[in-house]
């Protein structure tokens, strides 16, 4: 079997040094990644194609500097649903992927449904936030709300 081919769906340690090296820096291009893995670049390239069409490597971005875009406030929001069936958790996801305020939300398995963080300007902007938009949100019975007051390590942004 041909070295570049890989069984679909697997990867092996190249793949993963791929992946490593994109997922700290995303603008490497093709030559540079087969540099750094010890391999050329046709294969690599190869990889890199079949790791994006497999759905591994599902985008690229760019780290943005959220001090320079004033939006330095990061809150974390505990969002208990007063429904929590099908159709109330789908009213939920869809309403909340709407609000860019809302960086990350995630069901949780804990006396609470979901867990959002937030990225605000401030803590006045948060508050309209919280209050206005994901208060309002389907079936939302309660929130409570923690602060963080510094980001030791945040890849999210």
């Amino acid at each position: 079997m041909n070295k570049i081919m890989v069984k679909k769906n697997k990867i092996d340690r190249l793949d993963k040094a791929i992946i490593k090296h994109l997922s700290k820096n995303g603008r490497l291009s093709v030559a540079d990644i087969a540099r750094r893995i010890g391999a050329s670049k046709t294969p690599v390239q190869v990889r890199l194609k079949r790791l994006q069409e497999e759905k591994y490597i599902l985008g690229f971005r760019a780290v943005l500097n959220p001090k320079k875009l004033e939006k330095q406030h990061i809150a974390f929001t505990e969002v208990k649903l007063s429904d929590t069936r099908e159709k109330a958790l789908n009213e939920f996801n869809s309403a909340v992927v709407e609000i860019p305020e809302i960086e990350q939300c995630h069901m949780i398995a804990s006396s609470f449904d979901y867990l959002l963080k937030t990225r605000t300007k401030d803590i006045q902007a948060y508050r309209y936030i919280l209050g206005e938009v994901i208060s309002s949100l389907p079936n939302v019975s309660s929130t409570s709300t923690f602060v963080a007051m510094e980001s030791i390590k945040d890849n999210s942004f």
